[in-house]
């Protein structure tokens, strides 16, 4: 009947087949197709049931993103829900795929709805930094309760057709082409003399501690608003009538589309798919990659080898000692066990990845047909440059060579071989089989084609992997240490880092940079520090008390005292009261009157040195786009993703404001705090950094 619906008979029941690939989203042809042929169906008198299914992959995947940011037309979703609920018709949905958010809440307002075994469904719209807007979380309630739809609704995760039967969405689970199983269900219903089964004639859900809920909902976003205010549009479902409910969903849906979080988070959903997008790579086909090796068995190591052997590949992993290498088959075998127990990997696949697909090996003649090796030793140019000798000596041409350095030149490493246009970085983020982000380092010879396989592996491990130029740091460590630099300038004048820390969480980071320290190994940031001294500039404050707590063999969590103290058998930390000490040693020699320090003014110190390193980054071409910038502080360093990222962020509260920061500070300290060039550029011409990403 229309291009996106398509309208048949089957004797008494009418089928309405969605066909608007790959997903059949919500489009508006989508939403006035289904309007018209519900009415096409009510008009036929032999017509006495409807069966809504899918085309293609899914049932319904959700709301069109194309037509994100326009204003909506009608018929709007609401509306749709409501009219097919309403039929005098008995209406089935039979899905498929996935059917999440709109598609989920158009299933709900069917009366009865079945599933194959592999569907999913969900409401992920917290994601977007919103809540269900269709009837989502006055239905769903209705069906499984407050608990169970809360539970969904804020984690917005996809819930397996066997759970959904059994919570009560959907009515049965069967094996089949969809609209066949979905017609023959349909017909048993009607066999049966089953009624009309409204969600919104069920009885409303029973109460449960409201206030309470909502409190551990928001302390779990770390200051999310999406989710908390589902709590509260499921509290209208068993405290409001139904139409009433629905009234107060759509008007805090409409609230949450002005809030800085939806922009923040649409901005970190587009963001997402756009940053491994990029124009010099159309047409370029990557290297082959099915084996890789690793060079070096430790954390990183053993995580990178454990990361490739969950996505399909085969690992050769070199050490230096048979001791070495057994220590490193079982740091992998931890990492392995850890998937099976999570349900990642059956019990059959974690004894073939460790015997079929994982070699170890003394020698690097063991990688002579790797396609990709990526080294991950220690951070010495010295050892890096001699790991690329013996590379370059035994790896087959065309094979990439990747260094996984956090910090060295790879101009200079690329340069110590004979095939420099083989060789790129590929940074990972530990533990290497968890953590999403992979920097893809780009040396100034790097061939095309290695590049595009950087972005190939990374998609193969499910990574999330942003482009950086070569520079001190890349993308992330570089604005780190510019926003860790203003975090130790803070603690000098008179903050505590753990008064940093807690405004830091509070700004909605999972951790503050100290307690980040201590968690990544204080050695770490010393080693550093002590690399860079003999090149920097005499006006640069550092503060001396992290390596006076280095010199005394505090490093953090794994020496059980840093900035913390750590107790192994306790799960949280508790500040180290000598690191007062040494602060107030060194603040009493540099003559420093320490000052308070507010929550506002951390956070905006903080963010300021973060943005405007950032904005050196893309102006040096180091990052191309500000949303590369964001993705890899999203992915890499923990940055809430409800602010979108921090140039989004920048963007957000409007640049000319970041700028008035930075040019304050600049007067206590005009060394550390010279604004970027590009923020100034931007600020003088009214523009955005969102106006750079969309440029092509």
């Amino acid at each position: 009947m229309t291009d996106t619906i398509a309208y048949e008979r089957h004797g008494n029941i009418a089928v309405l087949r969605l066909q608007n690939p790959p997903v059949n989203a919500l489009s508006h042809a989508v939403r006035s197709g289904l309007m018209a042929c519900m009415d096409k169906a009510e008009n036929d008198p032999e017509v006495r049931a409807v069966l809504l299914v899918g085309d293609g992959r899914a049932f319904i995947a959700g709301a069109d993103i194309k037509e994100f940011g326009r204003p909506p037309q009608e018929p709007h979703l609401p509306d749709l829900c409501n009219r097919i609920e309403a039929s005098p018709l008995l209406v089935v949905a039979s899905l498929h795929g996935v059917s999440l958010g709109g598609g989920l809440e158009v299933a709900l307002s069917a009366h009865y709805r079945i599933a194959q075994p592999g569907a999913r469904v969900g409401l992920p719209e917290v994601h977007l930094g919103l809540i269900p807007g269709a009837g989502g979380t006055q239905r769903l309630p209705r069906l499984i309760g407050p608990e169970a739809a809360i539970d969904a609704i804020t984690t917005g995760r996809h819930i397996s057709a066997p759970e959904a039967a059994k919570l009560g969405i959907v009515d049965r689970v069967e094996e089949g082409d969809p609209q066949a199983v979905g017609l023959v269900y349909v017909q048993s219903l009607l066999n049966a003399g089953a009624a009309r089964r409204p969600v919104s004639e069920m009885p409303a859900p029973d109460p449960i501690d409201w206030d309470a809920t909502y409190a551990a909902v928001l302390k779990r976003g770390r200051g999310q608003l999406s989710p908390a205010q589902a709590v509260r549009a499921v509290q209208a479902s068993a405290e409001q009538p139904f139409t009433e409910g629905l009234q107060t969903e759509r008007r805090m849906f409409r609230d949450l589309m002005e809030t800085d979080q939806r922009q923040g988070m649409i901005h970190a959903f587009f963001s997402e798919r756009a940053v491994s997008n990029l124009p010099e790579l159309k047409g370029i086909d990557p290297r082959r990659l099915e084996k890789i090796g690793v060079i070096g068995g430790g954390t990183m190591g053993a995580g990178i080898a454990t990361a490739g052997l969950l996505s399909g590949l085969s690992v050769t992993l070199i050490e230096m000692t048979k001791e070495a290498a057994e220590a490193a088959r079982g740091r992998i075998a931890g990492n392995l066990a850890g998937a099976l127990k999570r349900g990642k990997i059956t019990a059959e696949a974690h004894d073939s990845l460790l015997s079929d697909r994982l070699h170890i090996a003394t020698q690097y003649h063991a990688l002579s047909d790797a396609d990709l090796v990526i080294e991950a030793v220690f951070e010495d140019m010295a050892v890096k440059k001699s790991v690329f000798g013996q590379l370059d000596a035994v790896c087959k041409p065309g094979a990439v060579l990747a260094t996984n350095t956090s910090y060295l030149d790879i101009n200079e490493i690329a340069a110590s071989t004979s095939r420099p246009g083989d060789v790129i970085g590929l940074h990972f983020f530990s533990p290497a089989h968890v953590m999403k982000l992979l920097e893809v380092v780009v040396p100034e010879q790097t061939a095309v084609d290695v590049v595009a396989t950087g972005f190939a592996l990374g998609k193969t491990l499910g990574k999330i992997a942003a482009r950086s130029g070569v520079c001190d740091g890349f993308i992330g460590n570089r604005i780190m240490r510019a926003y860790r630099m203003a975090a130790d300038h803070m603690v000098l004048e008179g903050a505590t880092p753990f008064e940093i820390d807690t405004a830091l969480t509070d700004f909605g980071f999972a951790m503050g940079p100290f307690a980040v320290s201590d968690l990544a190994g204080l050695d770490i940031a010393w080693a550093m520090r002590k690399r860079l001294a003999a090149t920097r500039d005499p006006r640069e404050r550092v503060g001396r008390y992290p390596d006076k707590l280095c010199e005394a063999g505090y490093f953090g969590r794994k020496s059980g005292k840093g900035f913390y103290l750590h107790e192994a058998d306790q799960r949280g930390s508790t500040p180290n009261p000598e690191v007062l000490d040494l602060i107030a040693a060194e603040r009493a020699d540099r003559d420093i009157t320490p000052r308070l320090f507010t929550t506002k003014e951390i956070q905006r110190r903080y963010m300021a040195a973060m943005v405007n390193e950032a904005a050196r980054i893309v102006g040096e071409g180091i990052a191309r786009r500000p949303l590369d910038v964001d993705m890899v502080l999203l992915f890499g360093y923990g940055f809430p993703r409800y602010h979108g990222g921090p140039l989004k962020w920048a963007d957000l509260q409007g640049l000319d404001t970041v700028l008035a920061d930075i040019e304050g500070f600049a007067k206590e300290d005009d060394f550390f705090w010279q604004p970027a060039p590009l923020l100034q550029k931007l600020v003088a011409e009214g523009r955005s950094f969102d106006d750079l990403n969309k440029q092509d």
